[in-house]
């Protein structure tokens, strides 16, 4: 209760400090004020957006962010899961996968529109896409290496096969790894989505975003800011109840420091 009413009080703090620092002594054309990123809120929830409703900005957004990130952890999870296993198979593609990574993914996003179209889903997708999945293999690459070898060692000598091992052994062993790296790859998904939108969409909110800045319309942008961060989140609160349910076989972890 003590650390929720400081918090409250620190945001209360900070948005009083804004409207005042915006009321005398910057230009609010430009830093806007909260009193009128509450009212641009209300606008679009009430009267709707210059683009239409923003029920529908807030779907498509979600619609690309999700697909991609269901696209982006599945293959991050094969992929990393095959190759933590594989040590030769991990070899012959690690150069290209530091490639890979090495690329700046965001930019990425132009050439998606080239390729996809710069209407529609799929290039928000592909974007979305590829921040994801780097994000989950890594991780998956190194929960299957660190799985327990003496349990495989065992459960080969018991006649276990490699399927069996796969599915009893790594991966159960690999999923704290894995979703540890859900709760920053769902960001990532909303990010690719929206910078997207922001290189060219006929509807979201990266879209919303991209006409209030040609607007010069401050309070637009962190009205867009403040929606895309209450979905990221909600989805974080989705995807920790998630974890809790998957890892509840877990025993509970104990501190064993003790203050002196």
């Amino acid at each position: 209760m003590k650390i929720a009413l400081v918090r409250i009080v620190l945001v209360v703090a900070w948005l009083a400090s804004w409207e005042l620092a915006a009321t005398y002594w910057i230009d609010p054309f430009f830093y806007s004020k909260p009193s009128l990123v509450a009212a641009r809120l209300v606008e679009w929830f009430a009267q709707g957006t210059s683009q239409g409703s923003i029920g529908v900005q807030i779907a498509v957004t979600l619609e690309e962010a999700v697909v991609g990130f269901v696209l982006g952890s599945l293959a991050g999870v094969v992929l990393g899961i095959l190759l933590g296993r594989s040590p030769l198979l991990a070899e012959i593609c690690a150069p290209f996968i530091k490639a890979a990574n090495a690329v700046p993914r965001i930019v990425l996003a132009s050439l998606f529109v080239i390729w996809f179209g710069l209407i529609g889903p799929a290039s928000k997708i592909a974007t979305a896409f590829v921040l994801v999945f780097f994000a989950v293999f890594f991780n998956a690459f190194q929960g299957a290496r660190e799985v327990d070898r003496n349990l495989v060692n065992n459960a080969r000598i018991l006649g276990a096969s490699p399927l069996q091992i796969l599915l009893t052994i790594v991966v159960p062993s690999a999923t704290s790894w894995i979703l540890a790296s859900l709760h920053s790859a769902f960001g990532f998904a909303l990010i690719g989505a929206v910078v997207g939108e922001v290189v060219g969409a006929d509807k979201g909110l990266g879209l919303l975003i991209n006409r209030a800045q040609g607007n010069f319309d401050s309070a637009g942008i962190y009205a867009g800011m403040i929606v895309i961060t209450v979905l990221a989140l909600v989805a974080e609160s989705l995807l920790t109840a998630l974890e809790k349910r998957l890892l509840k076989w877990r025993p509970p972890a104990t501190n064993t420091d003790k203050p002196v």
